[in-house]
């Protein structure tokens, strides 16, 4: 509610989808495409959708760009978040995060934890802001998308859940004029 008490009007955010996988192509990306339908079906916008391998530089390579990029307000990430040798997600985003949101990872273990047990604790999910840009990274499964959209992202992404969220802390458009 704004300070009259009429509903806000919601405001939606150019937001990009970053998969990290040496495996997944566009037909095989089932959790990029679970996150494009679910920003979209929540009334934001695709800016861009992208597959990289699990390469540091080529990870952060993409984030750069969507970090530097004045229309992109949240960057959505699966993949590389685990232990294995090729898994360096947390590695490469990380160091360019201005602001770490430590209770991402955290909220997101303890809602995985009811649906995979203790192997929550082999997932390196994390988020954070860099130049305006929030970016959550998640696991590679569907399902792990699935729980982080509908319990955490999709409210913190929208600029009317009380009593708070992200939406004020990102980088305005020429169009976004309806933020308080």
């Amino acid at each position: 509610m704004s300070k009259d008490n009429t509903p806000k009007p919601f405001v939606p955010l150019a937001i990009a989808v970053l998969t990290v996988s040496d495996t997944r192509d566009e037909s095989t990306d089932t959790s990029g495409q679970l996150l494009f339908e679910r920003l979209t079906a929540a009334g934001h916008q695709l800016h861009e959708k992208r597959i990289v391998i699990d390469d540091i530089y080529q990870i952060r390579a993409a984030l750069s760009q969507w970090i530097a990029d004045a229309a992109v307000q949240a960057v959505l990430v699966t993949g590389g978040t685990g232990f294995s040798g090729r898994d360096s997600t947390p590695e490469a985003v990380s160091v360019l995060l201005d602001k770490q949101v430590e209770g991402f990872g955290e909220v997101f273990r303890h809602f995985s934890l009811a649906e995979i047990g203790t192997s929550t604790l082999q997932s390196r999910a994390l988020a954070g802001f860099a130049n305006g840009t929030v970016i959550f990274c998640m696991p590679g499964s569907t399902n792990a998308c699935r729980t982080a959209w509908d319990k955490i992202i999709g409210e913190q992404l929208d600029n009317r859940h009380r009593p708070c969220n992200f939406v004020p802390h990102l980088k305005k458009t020429l169009c976004d004029t309806t933020r308080d």
